[in-house]
């Protein structure tokens, strides 16, 4: 079966742009897109993501139950991460997650670029409780509103142009983009970027390739992305 991507929010159109994003990251992997329809139209801080939560949390069961060869979260705030790996039997990553990780083997100080303000502490804690805040310069928000992103809306370019430009002022290795729906954007900001910038949708998609390529007897592999 595919990999499923779930996202938690209720707007089909950002998994559509997240399922797209990790096609293109990982072209060796099916993948197949989820939307929560019973869940708030984005998440923007814990109120958002405890409504967000039980309705996840059915579709992480029902992917299970159908075999999923894998389990992406894409919600950057890694909402119902750790609920999920506990009741699914295929490997479950967040986006988040996957970015800090990836962002921890190109360099040692990181800095992420989020959408609004009430989600600078979770993402703050998650990448402490994740073991990598010795790493992390700092959390800023670019006062983007998830929504505004996908589609994008003309100010969401210059709004998060500028909130790079803030992180590159602490002197960071690599810039994370924290929020699933910054994938519309990416492609832009890249080449007035100097660091690397990394989306996670993209980096669980090739996480979880190297996942399923481990998990597999030799004769099983699918190729992984030239």
């Amino acid at each position: 079966m595919s990999v499923v991507i779930i996202n938690p929010n209720r707007t089909a159109s950002m998994t559509v742009s997240a399922l797209a994003a990790a096609e293109r990251a990982a072209p060796g992997v099916n993948f197949a897109g989820w939307t929560s329809r019973l869940a708030p139209a984005s998440i923007q801080g814990p109120a958002d993501g405890a409504a967000a939560l039980p309705p996840l949390l059915e579709l992480v069961k029902q992917a299970d139950a159908q075999g999923a060869s894998g389990i992406i979260i894409a919600c950057f705030d890694d909402t119902g991460l750790s609920e999920a790996r506990e009741i699914a039997r295929c490997p479950v990553i967040g986006i988040g997650q996957a970015a800090y990780h990836m962002a921890s083997l190109i360099g040692d100080r990181f800095s992420v670029v989020t959408t609004v303000a009430e989600a600078v502490p979770v993402i703050t804690e998650n990448i402490r409780a994740g073991g990598f805040d010795e790493q992390l310069l700092e959390v800023l928000a670019a006062d983007l509103p998830v929504l505004d992103l996908d589609p994008p809306r003309p100010h969401a370019y210059e709004r998060l142009a500028y909130g790079i430009e803030q992180a590159l002022e602490s002197d960071p290795e690599v810039i994370i983009l924290g929020c699933s729906g910054m994938v519309s954007v990416i492609d832009a900001l890249r080449p007035d970027c100097p660091v690397p910038l990394i989306d996670g949708v993209s980096a669980a998609a090739l996480l979880m390739a190297c996942i399923i390529q481990l998990r597999h007897a030799p004769e099983e592999l699918m190729p992984l992305p030239k």
